[in-house]
């Protein structure tokens, strides 16, 4: 079967069949097309010693981004052995590549607030910018999340709002009152919708249309720099911030895993680390005998 026939057919079926997000499907359909470029032989001769080998290739990376590579491949070869493209996955015998612990940047709750407090309100600009990080941190959301979250997804008598996630899996997200009464300011002074696919989006660009990641990426770094805070952030922070924030205030572990809508308890568990590296932290710089 030609590359670009077999690409489209595997695009289709993790879009489909997996109900991938679109940015998954994008991400594992380059690595393979990366692989099968540099592999240039049908696929139904990858083995294990060939992959093995464009991994050593790809030492030039970052463990994670080999790691994730793989990750597609094994995805990759699992669709040919349901087609029958392949008798086995060649990569069930590749190990991945080792991975330290991966612990992300927090913000402080006081960092937190000046940023909050650096936004003007006003314009409707302004509004809309404090309830997009209002609800980015209160609902510990993704980014894509937030960008896709619709009017009729808020329910403010009953305090919770309704999203869309990864897989197009639907989760309920209870709504602070902080979160809500922002929301609530930027519904007042909310633009007219362009057209009628936009109109029960909630955050709405000057164009009157659906914002895009790129956009909330763009409000939360000009806002961090407003506050004068000088680590790297992105939307993501605000996401890791609440899980943290709600551990170390002694939230369930399940219930942060339901919230920040993780499959498996294992993902979530990072926030325990994170705290407990803070912890250590303050140990260590208040102990006596630290030098």
């Amino acid at each position: 079967m030609p590359v670009l026939q077999l690409l489209k057919d595997y695009r289709s079926y993790l879009r489909i069949e997996r109900a991938m997000s679109q940015n998954t499907v994008a991400s594992y359909c380059s690595d393979v097309e990366a692989f099968l470029s540099w592999h240039d032989a049908p696929a139904d001769t990858i083995s294990a010693e060939t992959v093995e080998e464009y991994m050593r290739s790809r030492e030039d990376i970052s463990k994670r981004s080999q790691a994730r590579i793989l990750s597609s491949m094994r995805s990759f070869c699992s669709w040919l052995v349901l087609e029958g493209l392949m008798a086995e996955n060649p990569c069930d015998k590749v190990d991945s590549p080792k991975l330290g612990r991966y612990l992300p940047d927090v913000l402080s709750v006081e960092e937190i607030v000046r940023i909050m407090d650096s936004v003007p309100l006003s314009s409707w600009q302004g509004t809309r910018d404090r309830a997009i990080l209002e609800i980015l941190y209160g609902c510990g959301l993704r980014v894509s999340e937030a960008a896709a979250l619709t009017v009729s997804g808020l329910y403010f008598e009953d305090g919770f709002v309704r999203i869309i996630g990864k897989g197009n899996k639907e989760r309920i997200v209870p709504l602070g009152d902080v979160a809500a009464d922002a929301v609530a300011s930027y519904l007042q002074v909310r633009p007219e919708p362009r057209d009628t696919a936009s109109d029960d989006i909630l955050f709405l660009s000057r164009l009157g249309k659906a914002m895009s990641r790129v956009s909330i990426f763009n409000i939360v770094k000009k806002q961090a720099l407003a506050a004068g805070i000088s680590k790297e952030i992105s939307p993501h922070t605000f996401r890791h911030s609440f899980a943290t924030h709600l551990i170390e205030n002694g939230a369930d572990l399940r219930v942060v895993q339901e919230m920040l809508g993780h499959e498996s308890i294992v993902t979530t568990e990072i926030y325990t680390h994170v705290e407990a590296s803070s912890w250590q932290r303050n140990v260590l710089e208040h102990h006596p005998r630290k030098f």
